[in-house]
């Protein structure tokens, strides 16, 4: 449990049975448990302690009630399930399951840092999910007042922290409704479909909220992803004016406002709303920590662009979203700025830029397409 490394995982194989009478009934050679005297609570505990994600395999359902007793300890994980008798297709699912648990290893540790025990306490909270839209009809009219900033006009403005001041916020009421559930939960957020009644044509949208805020103003919070929004969009109208003179497919980022409930007092809640995105599939391009999970050759030129317009003042990362014929169509993205004090906990500051940008990218066609400086 020694190894060094910003996201570490343990992909545990479970055979059967697991030794002890509190995992199982199965005739078993070690009945009272491991010899050497470990114990799940020692084990799994120190695993937490040390910041290293657990995942399970599990290739026979003889250790489900192992799984129970592992979860009344450090909460949910994810477990991938290997169960059946083909050799062939077990490493297939081995390698996927691999394959799965980095992927998403790196995707909880560039959102939320290398926090693991904040992660399991977050699967504990998180509500049920209900993936059917709603009825419309049944569901109350809320009333609400989102806010936002217009988009710089210069890099200048972009740089300038006064200009996301509180108080160059815009405003307006708004009318609306939300599913009572879910449909979608992330490691930080929830996400809700919500209808916007107040437009001249009613539109579908997508609220988000935070599942745990600690104790940080939740306002300022949510303000941080308007913020960033506002940035990416700025940014991707830059790199877009370029790209379509040369037929390179557009980045557009969905344009993210900050939605206040009810009263301001402890009872306030807070939502982000965006468009709802179209029912393609959703994929998770790359990830802030510069690993690259879906190559696309336009938004790694992208990421690129945003570093060399903003003249290494920052670049925009954590790219998902949905990938149309001529346009990707993003949400949610991070931002590595040299300014420490902007952008939240997914900023990694100027090692973030020089590590995870720098030290991993390597120019491709699109760059040079767009002229950009080789980075080396």
């Amino acid at each position: 449990m020694n190894w060094q490394s910003s996201t570490r995982i343990l992909l545990h194989i479970g055979d059967f049975p697991p030794h002890g009478r509190r995992y199982t009934t199965l005739k078993d050679n070690y009945p009272d448990g491991d010899p050497n005297g470990l114990t799940a609570e020692n084990v799994l505990e120190k695993l937490q302690s040390k910041n290293i994600f657990y995942f399970f395999g599990k290739i026979a359902n003889y250790t489900n009630k192992m799984l129970e007793i592992f979860r009344s300890i450090i909460g949910e994980f994810p477990v991938f399930d290997l169960v059946g008798g083909d050799p062939i297709k077990l490493l297939d699912k081995f390698v996927k399951a691999t394959s799965s648990s980095i992927t998403c290893a790196v995707s909880l540790t560039s959102t939320i840092g290398s926090k693991t025990k904040d992660i399991y306490s977050l699967q504990q909270k998180k509500l049920d999910m209900n993936l059917n839209e709603p009825d419309w009809n049944i569901l109350p009219l809320q009333e609400g007042v989102v806010m936002w900033y217009h988009t710089p006009d210069t890099l200048n403005e972009l740089k300038d922290t006064n200009y996301f001041d509180k108080s160059n916020l815009f405003s307006e009421s708004f009318s609306f409704k939300i599913a009572s559930q879910p449909f979608s939960a992330g490691v930080e957020k929830y996400a809700y479909f919500a209808f916007d009644i107040k437009s001249n044509a009613a539109k579908n949208m997508v609220m988000k909220e935070y599942l745990y805020v600690g104790r940080n103003d939740p306002f300022e919070k949510y303000l941080e992803v308007v913020e960033i929004s506002t940035v990416a969009h700025f940014l991707a109208t830059k790199f877009n004016l370029i790209s379509e003179r040369k037929s390179i497919p557009k980045v557009n980022f969905l344009y993210t406002k900050l939605l206040r409930c009810g009263t301001i007092d402890l009872c306030t809640r807070y939502y982000t709303i965006e468009p709802r995105l179209k029912d393609t599939e959703y994929k998770r391009f790359n990830a802030n920590t510069g690993v690259i999970t879906e190559l696309r050759p336009t938004l790694e030129a992208f990421v690129h662009f945003t570093y060399e317009y903003t003249k290494g003042y920052l670049v925009v990362c954590d790219l998902q979203g949905i990938e149309l014929n001529n346009e990707f169509l993003l949400t949610d993205p991070a931002i590595h700025c040299i300014d420490p004090l902007r952008f939240g906990r997914t900023n990694f500051g100027k090692n973030g830029i020089k590590q995870l940008f720098l030290g991993n990218h390597r120019c491709n066609n699109v760059c040079k397409e767009l002229k950009l400086s080789h980075i080396n």
